[in-house]
């Protein structure tokens, strides 16, 4: 690594014109009107994804086109105008998982939710196009109405075969046919693998489809070495709880018994969890779960099955491995206590993300989002709290960094509120981790406050950029986002709470996470209030009914507010049962449901949920619409027509942002402005 990085001069108009095109491409929409916080705060990233083309040469990314769609650009790294190559106009579709299969075409996955019937339906299809935007063509296979099934998977990519020009390893679901048993029906069943050609669309059949297949890992050169079969639950054809993998030896096709994972709630994540092969290694990088903490192992896959502990940590779960290039090489594992973390297997990389990230200002984050096919061009990201983050291109060769584009080109400059991990006690004495974001230039003391608790509840927060609590900050707002105890990432003793089933504890912690606010001086209770999404919204309606005196307003968006409706809306699904076992039965479907106990709340609460929601159907605002309104309780539902669970939109984010900060405000009795 150079004592100094500097920016090559050949990249100069090319970096001054993406971060141009990244602010056009995220402010266009809103050029009729002025732009305040809830514009800016609002708007999407300008770079949803990047890849680098495996020459190092060029560069494909996914950014915003208009409110709500999305468009597909390729450009040179030595100049020249960015091309438009896909786009879509609105939230019904979507680009996503670009890539480069050669130097000169790209295959990406459309994606959108449909209404099917009485269902929602996560459609997927997988297109092929060349840089220019020339050739383009559907790479899934049609679908006819002789088809025993509704083709909604159109395929997810296994190996990128980076050795070869234009070809591609696909997962594909075979889908049978009744043509009256003529000698063109397609027969085969289950979810296999084919060779694809990105060109032509042309297949042949690599993995012959299971009905019980889920998974199929690649060795990055072409081979699949594992494949994961869930049995059904018995005679219902219920989803089962139990994932068995199968290895292959180097030259043998013999599946040969691997190890299973159990994912049920009485035992989840118990096993063997395998992410990615290595082929010089000839190993499977694997999780397993010891003494209640997830970890990773490396698993010979000579015959042996020889098992050797590569890496855990002691307080928090290991959640993932870092790939690098087409033949997603791993590079190091990644894990969060209060930052991301990641251990570098390669001592080169480990050196470069570590003067990357003592170089860049802020000492940021720093990853390595894509590689050349040599692997001497890197493209590269880094990011902060107070920065929503940056690309870079590094070329190993000359030793020269230059950045080429903003993730949020519109708050360059613009003074945002740093994250502060602190713990906080709950009611039994158990310190809870959170993230403490104060106004810019704040007092700290007897401030407006927002409990924000995240979705999941499998999931948490992280120290970097968010715009939902970023936006709050800069509107004056103190914001603390509490890890409560069913948070995912922290082990089995942390998590196995669940969220649902122990509804009490994971509120619980909620609820003292505002306490802690006001005991530390930081907010002043009588302007105290709760914001979350999906399982956080369901989290600020349910503690608003445990706790009526300590929030004065509730935002719940997308909330989830009947437990038993919750797990309804999965029936006619393969995972209906799954779903129930991680809802559960009993009285805590009443107890912990916010729409059955709405008479109980005395803030207003205000609503919001896309109309096309598949993951929290919108009935659960609607419900809890009828509850608050047959209980008196001040309310209102803000629908989004055509959006689903994420409301990607732009438009409907900002004004999100502006409604719930003036249903805060006023319910708090702060100015408007």
């Amino acid at each position: 690594m150079p004592r100094r990085i500097i920016k090559p001069r050949g990249m100069r108009g090319f970096s001054m014109y993406v971060r141009a095109l990244s602010a056009i491409a995220g402010l266009l929409l809103l050029a009729a009107a002025p732009v305040d916080l809830a514009t800016k705060f609002g708007v999407r990233e300008s770079i949803e994804s990047i890849s680098l083309s495996p020459d190092g040469k060029g560069i494909a990314f996914v950014a915003p086109n208009g409110s709500a769609g999305t468009a597909l650009f390729t450009v040179g790294l030595e100049g020249g105008e960015p091309k438009l190559v896909l786009a879509t106009t609105d939230a019904a579709q979507s680009l996503s998982n670009c890539g480069w299969v050669s130097d000169a075409r790209l295959v990406c996955q459309v994606v959108g939710t449909v209404k099917y019937q009485d269902y929602l339906l996560d459609v997927s299809r997988i297109v092929g196009v060349d840089r220019d935007g020339r050739n383009q063509k559907l790479l899934s296979e049609k679908t006819n109405e002789t088809q025993t099934r509704l083709a909604v998977f159109g395929g997810n990519i296994v190996d990128w075969l980076p050795g070869e020009t234009d070809k591609l390893l696909v997962g594909r679901d075979f889908i049978p046919e009744a043509r009256g048993n003529t000698r063109l029906e397609q027969k085969l069943d289950g979810y296999g693998v084919v060779r694809l050609d990105a060109r032509t669309g042309a297949v042949t059949r690599s993995e012959n489809p299971k009905r019980d297949a889920e998974e199929y890992i690649s060795d990055g050169q072409g081979r699949i070495r594992i494949m994961g079969l869930r049995p059904a639950a018995g005679a219902s054809g219920q989803m089962g709880a139990t994932i068995n993998y199968f290895y292959r030896t180097k030259t043998s096709d013999e599946w040969r018994p691997f190890g299973a994972l159990k994912t049920g709630m009485t035992a989840n994540q118990e096993g063997l969890n395998p992410y990615a092969v290595d082929s010089t290694l000839d190993a499977a990088y694997a999780m397993r779960k010891v003494g209640g903490r997830l970890t990773l192992v490396r698993v010979a896959l000579d015959g042996t099955l020889v098992e050797t502990p590569v890496f855990a940590h002691p307080q928090v779960d290991i959640d993932g491995v870092v790939t690098l290039g087409r033949a997603r090489r791993v590079i190091g594992v990644t894990y969060v206590t209060d930052r991301r973390e990641t251990v570098y297997f390669d001592p080169a990389l480990k050196a470069l993300a570590l003067s990357l990230s003592k170089a860049l200002p802020g000492k940021p984050l720093v990853r390595f989002a894509g590689a050349s096919r040599d692997e001497q061009r890197l493209l590269i990201w880094a990011g902060s709290d107070v920065d929503p983050g940056r690309y870079y291109v590094f070329d190993r060769a000359t030793k020269n960094l230059a950045e080429i584009m903003l993730a949020r080109p519109e708050l360059e400059g613009r003074a945002l509120a740093t994250q502060t991990a602190i713990t906080y006690p709950a009611a039994d004495g158990t310190l809870i981790p959170a993230y403490l974001m104060l106004p810019p230039g704040s007092t700290g003391k007897n401030l407006p406050a927002i409990v924000l608790p995240h979705g999941g509840p499998s999931a948490r927060d992280e120290w970097g950029f968010d715009w939902l609590s970023q936006y709050y900050a800069a509107r004056g707002y103190a914001v603390l986002q509490p890890q409560f105890r069913g948070s995912d990432g922290y082990g089995d003793a942390w998590f196995r709470n669940q969220g649902f089933r122990k509804w009490a504890v994971a509120i619980g912690d909620v609820n003292d996470a505002g306490r802690w606010l006001i005991k530390q001086g930081i907010a002043d209770p009588a302007k105290l209030g709760i914001v979350g999404w999906s399982y956080g919204g369901y989290a600020a309606l349910q503690s608003g009914v445990v706790a009526p005196d300590l929030f004065k307003a509730v935002v719940a968006i997308a909330p989830v507010a009947d437990l038993a409706l919750l797990a309804e809306q999965y029936r006619g699904y393969t995972s209906f049962a799954l779903a129930r076992d991680f809802i559960g039965v009993g009285p805590h479907l009443r107890d912990g449901s916010p729409a059955r106990q709405a008479a109980l709340l005395k803030s207003p609460v205000l609503l919001f949920h896309g109309d096309v929601d598949s993951n929290v159907k919108p009935v659960q605002s609607k419900v809890m619409r009828e509850a608050l309104a047959k209980a008196g309780v001040k309310h209102e539902l803000i629908t989004y027509p055509g959006l689903d669970h994420y409301l990607d939109d732009s438009v409907v984010r900002a004004d999100l942002l502006r409604r719930s900060d003036a249903w805060l405000r006023s319910a708090m009795k702060l100015p408007a402005d």
